[in-house]
C-alpha cells in the first residue's frame, strides 16, 4: 500500500517551467511517477519533457481529471499562492519543495489545508518516495540512483534531515531491508505532515511492519511521537536516531527548525521521552540495520 503517494497518484508540478521544476520532472516522470500536468501562469499551452503545461491548477483539472497531487517548485514569496491555488481546486495532497518560506506564509497555508481536509509536506523538503512506485520532489537526485538507494519493503522511514534520509534508506537498502515509503517532512520550524502526523499514516498502512525516524534537537516533534506511543496511537516498532547530541542551549544545529530553547527540544528531552516508552534508540545510523535485523529475527520475520 505505502502512504501519501503510489503508481496510481496522479501528480502536477507548479512552476515546472522553472530550472528545478523541469530537472526533478525528469527524475519523477523516470521513476515512473504519474506526471499529468504542469502549471506555469502566462506559459500555458506549452510542455515541458512531453508534459502539458496550463496557466492554473483548475485549469489542469478540467483538462485532466481529478488530480491527488501537487509538488511545488516556485520560489519561496510565491509558494504561499501556488500552495492556496492547489488547496482551493481540490489537491489534497501538496508536496512543497522551497525553504525559506515565510513562516505566516505556511501558517496560513496550515489553516487553509485544514479547511478544506488537505495536507502538505515541508517546506524545505527534499519530498518523498515509495519505492517502486512513485517519487514526489527531488529525493534521490536521478531515477537510476532513487532506483539504487530505494528498495520496495516493509519499513517506514520519516526524517528532517534531507541528507539523512537518503542515508539511513540506502543502508537499509544495502542491508537487504526494502523501505515501503520514505519521507523527508522538511527541516523548518513548521511543517505540515510532522514526525507524529507520518507515525499515525504507518501505523495504518498494512505494509508498513516498523518504522525508522531521524529526529533532532529542536521542536516537539520527537517528544509528540512518544506521546503518541503512550496513548496507544502508535503500536509498530520503531527506531530512533537523534542529531544534535552535542549541542548547547542555544545553538542551531543544521536545519532552522533544529535549535534548543532551554530543555526544550533537547537532545536529552527526546532521548529519555522515547526510551521511556520503548522506542529503539540507535547510536549511529550504522547501528540501524543492526537493530532492524535484531528485531525483524526476534519475530521470525
Amino acid at each position: 500500500m505505502a502512504i501519501l503517494v503510489n503508481e496510481k497518484s496522479k501528480v502536477i508540478v507548479q512552476g515546472i517551467t522553472g530550472r528545478e521544476g523541469m530537472i526533478r520532472t525528469v527524475l519523477m516522470k523516470d521513476y515512473g511517477t504519474q506526471v499529468v500536468a504542469g502549471v506555469t501562469p502566462g506559459k500555458g499551452g506549452g510542455e515541458v519533457h512531453g508534459v502539458p503545461v496550463y496557466d492554473t491548477v483548475e485549469e489542469a483539472w478540467e483538462k485532466t481529471g481529478a488530480i491527488d497531487v501537487s509538488v511545488i517548485f516556485v520560489p519561496a514569496g510565491l509558494v504561499k499562492n501556488a500552495a492556496l491555488e492547489a488547496i482551493d481546486a481540490g489537491v489534497k495532497l501538496l508536496v512543497i519543495v522551497p525553504d525559506r518560506v515565510p513562516i505566516y506564509d505556511v501558517l496560513e497555508i496550515s489553516r487553509f489545508a485544514q479547511e478544506k481536509e488537505a495536507r502538505f509536506v515541508g517546506p524545505n523538503t527534499l519530498g518523498l518516495v515509495s519505492p517502486g512506485k512513485a517519487v514526489l520532489g527531488m529525493i534521490g537526485g536521478r531515477a537510476e540512483r532513487a532506483r539504487e538507494w530505494f528498495a520496495a519493503g516493509d519499513i517506514g522511514v520519516s526524517s528532517r534531515s534531507g541528507g539523512m534520509t537518503s542515508a539511513i534508506s540506502y543502508y537499509l537498502t544495502e542491508a537487504g531491508f526494502g523501505q515501503s515509503t520514505i519521507v523527508h517532512v522538511g527541516g523548518d520550524v513548521v511543517v505540515g505532515l510532522s514526525h507524529p502526523e507520518v507515525m499515525e499514516l504507518f501505523e495504518k498502512d498494512e505494509e508498513t511492519q516498523m518504522v525508522v525516524m531521524f529526529g533532532e534537537i529542536g521542536t516537539s516533534q520527537e517528544e509528540r511521537v512518544a506521546d503518541l506511543i503512550e496513548r496507544g496511537k502508535f503500536t509498530k516498532p520503531l527506531i530512533a536516531f537523534i542529531g544534535g547530541k552535542a549541542a548547547k542551549s542555544g545553538t542551531r544545529f543544521s536545519h532552522a527548525g533544529a535549535i534548543v530553547e532551554g530543555s526544550r527540544g533537547s537532545y536529552e528531552s527526546k532521548v529519555e521521552r522515547l526510551t521511556k516508552v520503548g522506542v529503539h534508540l540507535a547510536d549511529s545510523v550504522s547501528d540501524i540495520p543492526k537493530i532492524v535485523k535484531k528485531l525483524k529475527s526476534s519475530k521470525g520475520g
